[in-house]
């Protein structure tokens, strides 16, 4: 990606495919902070360079928007939540 940057530019489309994919690998990796952080990034990126509408555009924002879903689910489900042990302990 970082050589994509350097010849292409930040903002160029095949960058920003780059951008996406390294975020899913990161994501199937278990580095979903560093996969969120970087999707965030690309899904804006892709908004103002191709649009809000472009089906990659919409592709990255709906990957983030269940990502962020799915890390707050467990969160929320963690035995270590404040809310859980509130409701266990009743």
């Amino acid at each position: 990606m970082e050589i994509r940057k350097k010849k292409l530019g930040a903002d160029h489309p095949s960058t920003l495919t780059g951008m996406n994919n390294l975020a899913f690998t990161w994501k199937g990796q278990g580095r979903v902070t560093e996969a969120i952080e970087l999707m965030e990034r690309c899904a804006q990126l892709r908004a103002e360079v191709l649009g809000a509408e472009h089906p990659r555009t919409l592709s990255s924002s709906t990957a983030l928007m269940n990502w962020k879903t799915v890390r707050l689910t467990v969160v929320d489900s963690s035995p270590d939540n404040v809310l859980g042990k509130d409701v266990a302990m009743r």
